[in-house]
């Protein structure tokens, strides 16, 4: 039987550090994964090191990024829903939660992906995991998906315990860091501090590349 596996994240990159590991297994596992990605991330704070846009060429140049990694990872759908980047959160609360719900009315999807709200310190984050959650309120218990989500401020762990769900992703560690790649303009710095053993423990490495861990959260 195919799941359908719906990952929604504000900003191309978000799904590659996270959850790109576990969208691979899914996908090897036989389910059908659909990314929602609300903005293009045109504000994102870097250019690429060495430069490789300008503010104008930004958003063009984070499209084909994202269109890569997704081919990268192998998923089946991608939608960019057009949202501006840095703004999310003042975007009508009703609209944008009636915009993932219709989604979710589309889809029926067995397992939701995406930010626990009041641990994803960006306000897009928090935007787009509190409309998420809205969301799923607004179905009926009986078809209510699973909720895995991220969260990573520094309390997240004094105030929610340890992460339920952990997967290991070792066989999909070179091509996490691919889909990292294909993100160049944002993940340089990343991918250079990983890439040195003076900066980086084997501990922080692994936590990043072998492991993705969630919380199952209920509504």
């Amino acid at each position: 039987m195919t799941n359908n596996i719906l990952i929604v994240f504000p900003h191309p990159d978000d799904e590659a550090f996270g959850v790109s590991g576990t969208i691979m297994q899914h996908i090897e596992d036989g389910d059908h994964v659909t990314y929602a990605c609300l903005t293009l991330g045109e504000m994102g704070r870097n250019l690429g090191n060495p430069p490789i846009a300008t503010r104008e060429s930004l958003r063009n140049i984070r499209k084909e990024e994202l269109i890569n990694a997704s081919k990268v990872m192998g998923i089946q759908d991608l939608r960019m829903l057009g949202y501006r980047d840095k703004t999310v959160e003042f975007e009508p609360f009703d609209q944008l939660t009636a915009h993932i719900k219709s989604i979710i009315d589309e889809l029926n999807p067995t397992k939701i992906i995406s930010f626990y709200p009041g641990f994803c310190v960006h306000p897009d984050h928090e935007a787009t995991a509190s409309a998420v959650i809205e969301a799923v309120k607004q179905l009926e218990p009986s078809v209510r998906p699973m909720l895995h989500l991220v969260a990573f401020s520094n309390d997240t762990e004094e105030k929610l315990g340890a992460p339920d769900v952990e997967y290991n992703i070792s066989q999909f560690t070179e091509r996490k860091l691919k889909t990292l790649e294909q993100h160049a303009s944002q993940t340089g710095p990343m991918l250079e501090k990983l890439a040195n053993d003076s900066q980086v423990s084997d501990e922080e490495r692994d936590r990043w590349l072998k492991y993705e861990r969630f919380y199952t959260y209920k509504v």
